[in-house]
């Protein structure tokens, strides 16, 4: 058995608790600085305020200034940090870290850089690493995976993804449960772009269905749109993992896999529905009060790497009219629509 401390009290970390300890393991949730409450909300009740499912016994919680303590004996670390949570990660976690302690991050997104790159969160993390001179593999889940029907014990299929192959076999034989089933892969920047770029594209289209509901009410889903608009998407994204060098099937259906549960359930879909509803971004962040919202960022990261990149006649923006238009709805607060008459030429 493993000894597992996940860091960052948040919905996916907490979630993994549960094939975690439910396999035999000791496991360890330490909140972040943010994350107080939460973690005496759990000491007190035995289950996390965001689940109905009560923490497998014997899950042990800890708030961020007994992170040292935690630490020790550790296998490995699960950083369960939102992405507004990666910079903290780096500076305040990563030199905390025993050496080749190996670390496997739950956290989607990406980070564009000023020439244009779009860089997973490992790569920056491994940045740090390389300065500290530690050697932690660092690897990182992808995949359609809810934190509530995790803990529900609903089927999920994820993917590990690392350069250190040892450690995901160890990871995998730690966490994998006969609910939660685990792939291996060693292309980090393609899993991890994949399932970063569905968030952006899953608020896509969630518009339709603001849309839908502005002119026709809520009697009816028009799944039609929804369809249309969900494969404009795929081939954008399709574009954009080729940009990074990675768009393979396997990437792709990962991608596309996470694209459809964020489509049905979750954050990113309440705000792409008031959007379409005709919500500005504005209005609808202050009605999401309290709500986490990276499908935002990652939007926002992508489209101005994306700009840059047409601008000096690297790419043909004329590829992206979906991720742009979310763009325009997020950075210059114009009306959500759906530019359908852009999507058709697929010449």
């Amino acid at each position: 058995m493993k000894t597992i401390v996940i860091i960052g009290a948040g919905m996916m970390g907490s979630a993994l608790a549960f094939p975690a300890r439910e396999n035999g393991n000791t496991v360890r949730l330490v909140g972040t600085h943010l994350d107080g409450e939460i973690i005496a909300f759990c000491k007190k009740n035995g289950r996390h305020p965001k689940f109905r499912q009560d923490f497998p016994q014997g899950v042990e919680f800890a708030t961020v200034d007994g992170l040292r303590d935690a630490l020790d004996g550790a296998d490995f670390v699960i950083c369960g940090v939102s992405s507004f949570g990666v910079e903290w990660f780096r500076d305040a976690i990563l030199p905390l870290l025993p050496d080749g302690l190996p670390v496997l991050s739950v956290t989607k997104g990406l980070q564009d850089t000023p020439d244009g790159r779009l860089l997973t969160y490992p790569e920056i993390w491994r940045e740090r690493l390389d300065a500290l001179r530690k050697t932690n593999p660092l690897c990182a889940i992808g995949g359609p995976c809810t934190s509530y029907e995790l803990t529900a014990h609903d089927h999920s299929w994820v993917t590990f993804c690392g350069k250190d192959r040892a450690a995901l076999e160890r990871m995998r034989e730690a966490l994998g449960t006969d609910y939660y089933h685990i792939s291996l892969s060693d292309d980090v920047t393609g899993i991890e772009s994949a399932v970063a770029l569905k968030n952006g594209y899953a608020l896509g289209v969630a518009l339709t269905v603001g849309l839908c509901r502005r002119f026709f009410g809520n009697e009816e889903l028009h799944y039609n749109s929804q369809a249309a608009v969900f494969t404009q998407a795929v081939r954008e994204m399709q574009r954009l993992l080729e940009i990074q060098g990675a768009c393979t099937l396997e990437n792709l259906s990962v991608g596309i896999g996470d694209l459809y549960v964020t489509v049905y359930g979750g954050r990113t879909r309440l705000v792409g529905v008031l959007l379409g509803e005709g919500l500005s971004i504005g209005e609808a962040k202050e009605k999401l009060q309290g709500v986490t919202l990276e499908s935002l960022v990652v939007a926002e990261r992508v489209a101005r790497a994306v700009r840059l990149r047409a601008g000096r006649g690297e790419l043909d923006p004329a590829d992206f009219p979906l991720l742009l238009h979310i763009d325009d709805i997020l950075t210059k607060n114009k009306p959500a629509r759906i530019p359908w008459d852009e999507f058709t030429d697929i010449g």
